[in-house]
């Protein structure tokens, strides 16, 4: 699988590719660690606008500058601070919904999860058009008309915003693809080591292996 980013896109997109993992329900250390992350961003939250999240800003700047009105599209990680700020705690899913959530919030970036056995052929990173759309997690139908997203040779399946029914780790999936969106500001050194990072905590609690890459 490669995976192409189209020559008008600017930015840096991390890749990690996973195999032999196993997913299930969250361990219950880590679903305690993710309780008590989202309390204390619970708090530090509580008097804070969205614009002055660094990774909101950015990533508000950028659905901004593709097209996208990103108060009325925001970036999924607005959306969890949202939640967050409100006290609406975000429940289990599977483990690596859960640590693809975590890493989000922790990172001030959006990131998609996804079922590499799901995904046909290579992986396109692009602006959609206007007949660009699929069923969202949230079942709708997404538009993706001047919105930045993954796609492989069946259809667009994830982005910022929301991903696809489509491509979505289950409890079955055995390998992965992540896509981690990094703030624009980003230097290639720090990219590098938070890939490793979200890498190592994810191969701690699923097994198997990875490699990662960073596009620009």
């Amino acid at each position: 699988m490669r995976v192409l980013v189209a020559e008008n896109i600017a930015g840096k997109f991390g890749i990690i590719f996973y195999q032999d993992i196993t997913v299930g329900s969250s361990p219950q250390m880590l679903k305690g660690r993710i309780r008590l992350f989202q309390e204390s961003l619970h708090l530090d939250l509580e008097d804070k606008d969205m614009k002055d999240i660094p990774g909101v800003s950015e990533w508000r700047s950028v659905f901004k500058e593709t097209g996208t009105d990103p108060s009325r599209y925001r970036p999924s990680v607005e959306a969890l601070y949202r939640r967050i700020k409100k006290g609406q705690f975000l429940e289990p899913f599977n483990s690596a919904v859960d640590l693809n959530n975590f890493f989000s919030m922790k990172y001030e970036i959006p990131l998609g999860i996804y079922d590499a056995d799901k995904i046909i052929g290579d992986v396109r990173i692009s602006v959609g058009d206007e007949t660009a759309t699929y069923e969202g997690l949230n079942g709708r139908e997404i538009k993706l008309s001047k919105m930045l997203h993954t796609s492989d040779e069946a259809g667009p399946f994830g982005s910022p915003f929301v991903d696809s029914r489509r491509t979505a780790v289950s409890e079955e999936s055995t390998s992965a693809l992540h896509v981690v969106y990094f703030k624009p500001s980003m230097e290639s050194g720090e990219c590098e080591e938070m890939l490793a990072a979200i890498s190592e905590m994810f191969l701690q609690v699923h097994g198997g292996t990875s490699e990662y890459w960073v596009l620009d």
